[in-house]
């Protein structure tokens, strides 16, 4: 089956299978109006700590308030997990490549993209909150090639719900880390321990994550028009790289301020 034909599941359907996590973080999306469903678009935010709280409750949402449910472009590790691929498979996510985005694109279908990747899920100690885009400009590139809007969206609270105790950095600098980087196989399968997932607590000394609210927002849509015609050039995806991070930043800041009144509320407070 071509990657184009794909039939998004029912709102109650989602409703019914993020239940739980719905009630527990109290997801909220602002800016949904920013969206315009007659206009296919990119969606570009930063990937919260692990990237399997915040996402499903991002779609969520924005598929609830806007009745748009984007394709995700999933890092090829996901795709190699028996089991994991395929279910993702099933929610309409593809492996982000160049073709498969090519594909959705020339399709006119809505498209999501972390350009953080699995890196940014392997959150260290400090980058809470912080973008790890490293050179990527791929998604830019995407963008100008194919005249789509450009749709920011900040993600806040989820890297918030676990506290890091062993990162990436602490494992490769460790004898135990040294070891087993030195294998090749290890060393390929965690590039080189950039994909060391960070040990952490959540709620006192367990792995259940804190309630921590999660809150959306969308930004206002970069138009990739100013530089059509020059996806080949590095300046340019640069630019709108650039355009792009600033707003999610600026998101984050304002959106974190305003969820440290939320965070004092009710039961949560006790927990958090």
């Amino acid at each position: 089956m071509a990657i184009q034909d794909f039939s998004p599941p029912s709102l109650a359907t989602m409703d019914r299978l993020l239940a739980v996590s719905r009630h527990y973080f109290a997801p909220r999306l602002l800016g949904a109006d920013n969206v315009d469903p007659q206009r296919p678009a990119l969606f570009v935010g930063n990937h919260g700590l692990y990237g399997l709280i915040d996402s499903p409750l991002f779609v969520l949402e924005l598929y609830r308030q806007t009745g748009v449910f984007p394709r995700a472009l999933g890092d090829r590790v996901h795709f190699r997990v028996p089991g994991w691929g395929p279910l993702l498979k099933r929610w309409g996510a593809v492996e982000g490549n160049p073709d498969n985005c090519t594909q959705l694109m020339q399709a006119g279908q809505p498209v999501l993209v972390f350009p953080g990747g699995a890196r940014e899920v392997a959150m260290r100690k400090d980058e809470v909150h912080k973008l790890v885009w490293k050179q990527r400009t791929g998604f830019a590139r995407m963008a100008i090639e194919h005249g789509y809007d450009i749709i920011p969206f900040a993600s806040a609270g989820c890297d918030e719900a676990y506290r890091v105790l062993v990162d990436g950095n602490d494992f490769q600098q460790s004898w135990l880390g040294r070891t087993l980087l030195k294998r090749p196989r290890l060393d390929k399968l965690l590039r080189g321990g950039d994909m060391f997932m960070p040990l952490s607590r959540g709620v006192g000394p367990t792995l259940i994550p804190k309630p921590e609210p999660l809150w959306f927002q969308i930004g206002e849509p970069i138009s990739t028009a100013p530089w059509a015609g020059r996806e080949g050039d590095g300046d340019a995806c640069w630019a709108v790289r650039e355009t792009v991070a600033a707003s999610i930043y600026s998101m984050l800041g304002s959106l974190n301020q305003e969820r440290a009144v939320a965070r004092k509320q009710g039961w949560r407070r006790w927990l958090l």
